[in-house]
């Protein structure tokens, strides 16, 4: 029986161009969706013919569960659960209370965390947590500086200059990205930026990379007419190319495995305006199944085991 649950949360994605109207239905809460937008989605998804989110996700819940099973023995059940496609996060909520577990962490799969912008898991949570009182579950928080996580991402980096000529390794030019948002979301959490940034300095302090040599950009903005949080990355370019640069590297810096907004808006979109300009573009692995990120996300676990085991001791 396990002693600890715990859920790899994720925000889901259609898997090939036919999922696309139930899942944006999904994300706008059953709103209708406009045939222009299902028309857009469906393309980018016949362009890169599947997405591999939620296979990639049951790898990291696999993989993460022999990791901790050779730690700790079989004391902790691991599974996946998605807000917008299947596995959906209640049911996987349902599997991990069926394996026995009492106390249950849900791990989102996004380093920076807040329950403003990612108020989708919080109510998804609170939902079930009051329909099973016999359960202690809770959201595990922002990860965005542990250690193991940027450890991880400056490996990816690492690998990415390697396989680069010897001239373009210790100057090509960095460019750490995020997804936008509505500006008049981010301003009743300002702290979310703050965090992304934090990132972004820990992994460029890792790498010893110095200032003029990365930058900060957003990029997937939506298809929605408000202000969204700029500059994309797109729009580097053309200063990149008057400077000079002839090579840049992308490090996504929110996304832990290859989906949509990595295989159509940075692989076909970006790569595709950064050679227009003149720039070739280059982006590291994705976390996906890396070791190194396994091990960050059972350092995740450890540490939200600490805070239970404290919380359950105090008088």
């Amino acid at each position: 029986m396990a002693q600890l649950g715990v859920v790899l949360a994720t925000f889901g994605s259609a898997i090939t161009a036919d999922d696309v109207p139930a899942y944006l239905s999904s994300v706008r809460g059953g709103q209708p969706v406009p045939p222009d937008l299902i028309d857009e989605f469906r393309r980018r998804y016949d362009l890169i013919g599947r997405s591999p989110l939620i296979d990639i996700t049951q790898e990291q819940v696999r993989e993460l569960q022999s990791l901790l099973d050779s730690r700790t023995g079989a004391d902790a059940a691991v599974t996946a659960g998605m807000l917008h496609s299947e596995p959906s996060l209640p049911s996987a909520l349902d599997q991990i209370r069926a394996r026995g577990a009492r106390r249950i962490v849900v791990v989102v799969l996004a380093p920076q965390y807040s329950p403003i912008i990612l108020a989708g898991y919080e109510r998804s949570v609170a939902a079930w947590s009051a329909e099973h009182p016999d359960v202690d579950v809770h959201i595990a928080g922002a990860w965005h500086l542990l250690p193991e996580w940027v450890a991880a991402i400056a490996e990816r980096v690492v690998e990415a200059l390697d396989h680069l000529p010897p001239a373009l390794r210790n100057s090509l030019p960095v460019i750490f990205t995020a997804h936008s948002l509505p500006r008049s979301v981010v301003d009743r959490d300002p702290g979310y930026i703050v965090q992304l940034r934090d990132t972004a300095d820990a992994i460029a302090t890792a790498l010893q990379l110095n200032a003029a040599r990365w930058r900060f950009a957003y990029q997937s903005a939506g298809h929605t007419p408000e202000e969204w949080l700029t500059p994309d990355v797109k729009d580097l370019f053309p200063g990149l190319r008057d400077a000079g640069i002839t090579d840049v590297l992308v490090v996504p810096l929110q996304f832990l495995a290859d989906h949509l907004e990595i295989l159509y808006d940075i692989d076909i979109e970006a790569r595709d305006e950064a050679a227009a300009a003149g720039i070739t573009m280059h982006r590291i692995a994705l976390p996906n199944t890396q070791p190194a990120f396994i091990q960050a996300l059972a350092a995740v676990v450890e540490r939200e085991r600490e805070r239970v085991a404290l919380a359950a001791a105090a008088p």
